[in-house]
């Protein structure tokens, strides 16, 4: 799997007399086989629009979007979104939900069962298959839609600050269940959040946004989500000298921008 954002830019058209707003210029990015790329910055910065981009529900006014050697004109299979909320559809049942992607695609009710029974056990959610969505907890809500989001086989995950709404426990252990799952099925990942911690602990690599227009200002190669991989706790991870260097160096970078605009 190859992504490449070359030149994007985005510039939405005024309305009620306004100007237009140029929300993104000319975003240069690479995502290759395996990545886990986060993307950070203050708010308004364009990361949603990027992702946007990418998932092909928006397209670029300037530059293009390519995977795999293709444009992309639009949505398609080989992309998979998991939002902050997990649109999931409460008159259905958990393994519904999970299914529902591809009882779309026409696949069989076995080869569905088949799939879903697969992330189901990865995200540990045996026993809740004829769970009412509802009735999870919003930490499990968040489970089941990322094992939709799997269920198609998509090269590239792309993640708008999905654990956003989570308490602080709830959201550290789906941290680590997420680079499990990163780890387990070999996935691409695109990844929005507003945490520095968290943005530093998940990603190989992290690209920092300026404010409007959005613009990549800085890049970070990151050891740390292989460092937990390999069997370092993830709060012995967060409490090394190195990751809190670079989180402060980050987080100044964060604040010169948000003070500069």
């Amino acid at each position: 799997m190859s992504l490449n954002v070359e030149n994007a830019t985005v510039i939405y058209p005024g309305t009620d007399g306004r100007p237009p707003t140029e929300a993104l210029q000319q975003i240069n990015m690479t995502l290759d086989d395996g990545d886990f790329v986060v993307s950070i910055g203050a708010s308004g910065c364009g990361k949603s629009t990027l992702l946007n981009l990418i998932a092909g529900f928006l397209a670029p006014t300037e530059g293009q979007i390519i995977l795999d050697g293709s444009a992309v004109e639009g949505p398609g299979a080989d992309r998979s979104v998991v939002f902050q909320k997990h649109a999931l559809l409460p008159w259905l049942n958990v393994l519904e939900n999970i299914e529902f992607g591809l009882m779309l695609q026409g696949h069989t009710k076995e080869a569905r069962n088949t799939v879903a029974g697969r992330f189901i056990k990865l995200l540990g959610l045996s026993g809740f298959e004829n769970s009412p969505v509802y009735a999870l907890s919003g930490g499990m809500q968040q489970r089941v839609g990322i094992a939709r989001a799997l269920t198609c086989d998509p090269k590239l995950l792309l993640m708008d600050e999905p654990l956003g709404a989570l308490d602080a426990l709830t959201r550290e252990k789906a941290q680590e269940l997420i680079l499990q799952l990163w780890h387990d099925t070999g996935k691409s990942v695109f990844f929005i959040t507003h945490s520095v911690e968290e943005a530093l602990f998940m990603g190989t690599r992290l690209i920092v946004m300026s404010p409007r227009p959005g613009r990549i200002t800085h890049e970070f190669d990151l050891p740390f989500s292989r460092k937990f991989l390999d069997g370092t706790s993830a709060r012995s991870v967060k409490a090394s000298p190195e990751f809190i260097e670079i989180r402060e160096e980050v987080l100044a970078i964060i604040f010169a921008d948000e003070e500069a605009v």
